[in-house]
């Protein structure tokens, strides 16, 4: 009895040992420039700490909430014109039509963007970026890397953000002032629709944001469907 029991005791550590060992590896092969990323990191959180983050609470204790909305609204809208191409490259053409229908009406019935008629409408949002289009089309993630003052992404992520900056329409606004200006109120709707997600932060901050970051992206480029593998001996 005690030697059965000695077994079972040796086969669990065994398999947490493998565990943590196989978890270490793919934390190595995911991230392995942990330490600029965590240098950059610091970086990108002091400076939300000092800068970013108080003027976001400025502005979300001075702006109405139904301001607030309008202002994720018309940035949401643009954002609908780059899913729409990028919906397109990956041949899904009913998803694009569905982008350039809530383009259509948001802009139209919904005063440049401002009021979300759409989404009642039954008309879904979509998701799409060219670094899930890259993804689509089978190019691999590569290493994580944390960018200054952008923050988390991937080598493909980063890469597709060069064609997206191209699919933005911001980037076609011919005064700089307001093209400079919409990029800091973009900026800080990002920041404020993050508020309320960050709380659910815990232990490691940068390991936390990472893997929630990745996965976030492979949910998205596999659009919602994660395969689930088991193996006959967990049966």
């Amino acid at each position: 009895m005690l030697s059965k029991s000695l077994r079972k005791v040796a086969f669990t550590a065994s398999v947490v040992m493998s565990l943590s060992v196989t978890a270490a590896q793919a934390q190595q092969e995911n991230d392995p420039w942990e330490g600029f990323n965590r240098a950059m990191f610091s970086f990108n959180d002091g400076l939300d700490r000092a800068i970013v983050k108080p003027v976001t609470q400025g502005y979300r204790y001075v702006t109405p909430e139904i301001a607030q909305t309008g202002v994720n609204n018309f940035f949401e809208n643009l954002r609908d014109v780059r899913t729409m191409i990028n919906n397109l490259l990956q041949g899904k053409v009913h998803n694009a039509l569905e982008d350039f229908s809530r383009i259509t009406f948001n802009t139209t019935f919904g005063i440049g963007g401002l009021i979300d008629v759409a989404t009642p409408m039954g008309i879904p949002k979509n998701n799409e970026d060219f670094g899930q289009t890259l993804g689509y089309w089978g190019v691999s993630s590569g290493p994580y890397v944390v960018l200054p003052l952008f923050g988390p992404s991937t080598v493909r992520d980063t890469v597709g953000m060069v064609p997206d900056w191209y699919l933005d329409p911001v980037t076609y606004v011919d005064d700089r002032a307001v093209r400079n200006s919409l990029r800091a109120v973009r900026l800080i709707d990002t920041r404020s629709q993050l508020m309320n997600a960050e709380r659910i932060i815990s232990g490691d901050r940068y390991v936390f944001i990472r893997d929630a970051y990745l996965q976030r992206r492979e949910y998205l480029i596999n659009d919602g469907e994660m395969e689930v593998r088991f193996d006959e001996s967990d049966f």
